[in-house]
């Protein structure tokens, strides 16, 4: 594909090879799900080009979406692209605040929204503007398109599309001009970090840094043409947004998920081939099914417990490419048919490979997934990287690592361990940020990823993170991410953040998993207790304190939980502990339960 120059060269290309086969998958009122086809979806991308070129957008301008994950957010960045100009996504979950100086920034004045909610946000914004280091900043907005429903002062997308089909026959010789002036070196897209830390920065990833990440990923024949991947990641975040263009790459059907709440019915329902997800969906499904062993009789765990080591037996040579034996091959048949089905089952029957990325992925979870017969392909990239680096395969895997460099990247390490990336897909740098640029960007053109670790038989493994390390007063440092997802893998513990920078010992907040406290309390007669009470119940706090104790079991002295505490509810993006992309705001969890901290010192 090296001839083909620009992300949307490459969505016409394979437009014109699909033809009628489905592009997406798309929800339905009652539930179902109905193809849309590739040749519906060019039709849309290029009505769509057509009205933003009708709405003075020019070459370079850029254009903002803020919206969930939703065919119609492809379709409108593939259009920007189309006519050259520069997408600048937002999550949905940001606050008011963010998103303005995600506009104000990036210059972005043409928006995207998803619904009259998010509209009237940017209206609000458009109106007070916002405040950036002391200083009021307008928030220019020319105009906003809503996808679903109708805000005042806005346009409803039909009526842009209408606008872009009455105007096609005039605007489609400058659309082609623009797209086929589009280079590799040409700005795609600002993706801006989700901020665990500070103002979030905007990284400037060109149409090559895209098509050369998923022409590295796409080599590596992972996904097939014709098979069905299930998107429910932002597409905000680079993961997703890689995801989508290998989707269109390789060719093949993504379905969107109805929303968080209905994730696992959606992928029973649509029985997907892949799934790629963040380490916190599939703890989630871990922690589901552990409840659901423990709650079955004595003969059943036993038996469950069986087809695990079985199916580990059989993962050991798969993971390394050789081939299975006889012997463990009928009793995997024998596992799968008395227990593991069930499984398989519940995520549609179908899976053939689930991809991780975006935070660690504990190995006890994925030796638990690759066990059972649903392998966990662990990679490894940053929004900088556009965003892959690494990634484990089928048939060269090793559990605790992150895999072997993709094609057309170099790894090599400074002194104190600290990655560092060169390749196509590595961005240039951050939108005007040439001090933090300089500072990330070596003269000699390798990139700092913040990330310390080591390549073992040419598989990378992380060990710490540099800007994350916990610094004990003995001297020792701790990596705390290794720690809390050891708690994170307990089955009480739904999320853990561990505290002990500059402290005699470390400490650790957990929040509780609601599945297996609601089982815990109907075992001990307590069945409308909710977290809130639990955490007062002293036998409860005994069964958490004996999870935190099944890790300390394996930490040195100096890096186990001496203390710890149960919070009241679970981390979420609402409440502003989580990132979009599920990542915890160690800041804002340490400065929301200070008291809880302190209590332990």
């Amino acid at each position: 594909m090296n001839d083909i120059q620009s992300i949307p060269e490459m969505f016409y290309a394979a437009a014109e090879r699909g033809g009628d086969a489905a592009r997406f998958l798309t929800k339905q009122a009652d539930g179902t799900y109905r193809p849309y086809r590739w040749s519906q979806c060019r039709a849309v991308v290029r009505e769509l080009a057509s009205a933003l070129v009708e709405s003075g957008v020019e070459a370079g301008d850029r254009v903002a979406i803020l919206s969930q994950t939703r065919r119609e957010w492809v379709e409108a960045d593939l259009a920007v692209l189309t006519v050259g100009g520069v997408t600048v996504p937002i999550y949905p979950s940001n606050l008011a605040s963010e998103c303005g100086y995600i506009l104000h920034d990036s210059g972005a004045r043409l928006v995207f929204a998803e619904n009259p909610t998010q509209a009237n946000k940017l209206l609000r914004l458009a109106a007070s503007g916002i405040e950036v280091e002391g200083q009021n900043h307008e928030v220019a907005i020319d105009r906003i398109v809503v996808f679903d429903g109708e805000a005042d002062g806005c346009t409803s997308l039909a009526s842009f599309t209408e606008e872009g089909r009455r105007k096609s026959d005039v605007h489609e010789g400058e659309v082609d001009r623009r797209m086929r002036a589009i280079t590799r070196d040409t700005l795609a897209t600002i993706v801006y970090t989700s901020g665990t830390t500070g103002l979030p920065k905007g990284v400037i990833q060109s149409h090559g840094n895209h098509l050369a990440a998923v022409e590295s990923v796409g080599s590596l024949g992972m996904a097939h043409a014709g098979e069905i991947d299930f998107a429910f990641l932002p597409l905000a975040h680079s993961f997703g947004r890689m995801m989508e263009y290998l989707a269109i790459f390789v060719g093949t059907a993504t379905a969107f998920a109805g929303s968080i709440d209905t994730l696992i019915d959606d992928i029973a329902n649509v029985r997907p081939n892949i799934l790629p997800a963040v380490p916190r969906v599939y703890e989630k499904i871990y922690a589901r099914i552990q409840q659901n062993v423990e709650g079955a009789g004595s003969v059943a765990r036993w038996l469950f417990r069986w087809a695990q080591r079985v199916g580990g037996r059989r993962a050991e040579f798969l993971n390394q490419g050789a081939r299975v034996p006889m012997p463990v091959k009928l009793s995997y048949a024998l596992a799968r048919r008395l227990v593991l089905d069930k499984i398989h089952r519940s995520v549609g029957g179908r899976m053939r490979l689930m991809i991780s990325g975006g935070a660690p992925l504990s190995p006890e979870i994925a030796r638990f997934f690759h066990a059972v017969g649903l392998p966990i392909m662990e990679g490894y990239g940053l929004t900088e990287t556009t965003p892959v680096l690494t990634i484990n395969r089928p048939g060269r895997t090793v559990i605790g690592t992150v895999g072997a460099p993709v094609p057309g990247v170099e790894l090599n390490f400074a002194p104190d361990g600290e990655i560092l990336a060169k390749g196509p897909n590595v961005a240039e740098g951050y939108y005007h940020r040439p001090g933090e640029t300089a500072a990330a960007w070596d003269k000699a053109g390798w990139f700092h990823t913040g990330d310390i670790g080591m390549l073992e038989d040419g598989m990378l493994r992380i060990t710490d993170c540099k800007k994350e390390l916990i610094k004990t007063a003995g001297g020792k440092y701790v990596a705390p991410q290794k720690i809390e997802n050891m708690l994170k893998s307990q089955p009480l513990i739904s999320q853990a953040v561990l505290i002990g920078d500059r402290k005699k010992y470390c400490v650790a907040l957990v929040t509780i998993d609601e599945d297996a406290s609601a089982a815990w309390a109907a075992k001990h007669g307590m069945q409308n207790a909710g977290i809130e009470a639990l955490g007062h119940n002293d036998a409860f706090v005994a069964a958490v304190d004996e999870n935190v104790r099944r890790v300390n079991h394996d930490l040195a002295s100096y890096e186990s939980v001496k203390y710890f505490r149960i919070l009241p509810e679970d981390f979420s993006i609402e409440h502003g502990e989580l990132t979009p992309s599920l990542k915890v705001k160690r800041k804002v969890v340490a400065e929301k339960y200070r008291e809880q901290i302190d209590s332990m010192f």
